[in-house]
């Protein structure tokens, strides 16, 4: 029953996980972290739902559009399911924001496979990217993935990496306009520090989640299934599993620089592993176990966060 239901791409299948997304939302922010809002503060967060509900769009958009998985929606569906298995990441408007812009930058970076328009579709993942940092200063991290996408894809060509740079000057020009004209230059220095809580770095703060050392578990695993079982299905489909390999990885390490009592950065790292997910669950063929596995997939974390609420 799910698996016929999420195997396909419908428009039931996106108001179904739409109207879940925009359920548990509320829930988290009212019910599990229990904020008091103002008029202006529910708009804000109104206008970062609208955020979050279109970066599903971009992800189907960018599974389709690539071909990373099959004509399915299980990776909308994977997506929604994370948000409630870490759902303190839905207090944090940073992260979604920057998220969606990572999500932007990680659509060009893919498309450039194609070998055309190669130097805009550069201009703008780093453009994207250095929007993003925005949020989280340590996000700039991701221009490695720029950086890794010209060494696949066209690494002779020394204007690919010129055009990196472009971007990096026309958006700090930009950024510094905009500054002088609102009268907060001294926002360059304070947002772009790049600190780091070395406190955080131990065990006991980062690293005794269970649900975070699963997470990181099953997608090593996932991954590297990926990797051993898609070789064998041509060069360009390895290629883009290694884009988004290292786009976790990245997503990982900007997690554990930014994370504090109100950053929850883990977000940024949702996208990959849909995918690693997505392409896993294809191949089973099965249907009772497929059938079987979805079911676990959606009630147990289901189970998990109506338990928390109520615990709450």
């Amino acid at each position: 029953m799910i698996s016929s239901i999420f195997g396909k791409t419908k428009p039931i299948n996106f108001i179904i996980l739409l109207g879940f997304i925009f359920l548990v939302y509320w829930c988290v922010q009212f019910y599990l972290l229990e904020y008091e809002f103002s008029t202006d503060a529910i708009l804000l967060k109104s206008g970062v739902l609208s955020i979050l509900l279109f970066s599903v769009f971009v992800i189907d958009f960018i599974v389709k559009r690539n071909k990373i998985t099959g004509p399915n929606t299980f990776s909308i569906l994977f997506y929604s399911l994370l948000l409630i298995v870490f759902p303190e990441t839905l207090g944090d408007n940073n992260v979604i924001l920057c998220t969606f812009f990572l999500l932007l930058a990680t659509r060009r970076l893919l498309s450039i496979k194609s070998l055309k328009d190669i130097k805009s579709k550069i201009f703008d993942a780093t453009l994207w990217i250095l929007i993003s940092s925005l949020f989280y200063d340590w996000a700039i991290i991701y221009l490695i993935l720029v950086f890794a996408a010209i060494y696949i894809y066209d690494p002779k060509n020394i204007r690919n990496w010129m055009v990196v740079m472009a971007a990096t000057f026309c958006y700090f020009i930009i950024l510094l306009g905009v500054l002088i004209l609102i009268d907060k230059t001294s926002f360059l220095n304070s947002h772009y520090s790049f600190t780091i809580a070395y406190d955080r770095f131990y065990w006991p703060n980062w690293g005794s989640s269970i649900r975070l050392l699963l997470y990181i578990i099953l997608n090593g695993i996932l991954a590297l299934w990926a990797f051993l079982k898609l070789g064998k299905a041509g060069v360009g489909k390895i290629t883009v599993i290694r884009i988004i390999a290292l786009s976790f990885i990245l997503g990982l390490i900007v997690n554990i620089l930014v994370v504090s009592d109100s950053s929850y950065a883990l977000m940024i790292t949702f996208f990959p592993s849909v995918i690693f997910i997505t392409n896993y669950i294809e191949t089973i063929k099965r249907s009772n176990i497929l059938e079987a596995v979805l079911m676990i997939s959606i009630f147990l974390p289901l189970a998990l966060f109506i338990s928390r609420l109520a615990l709450k």
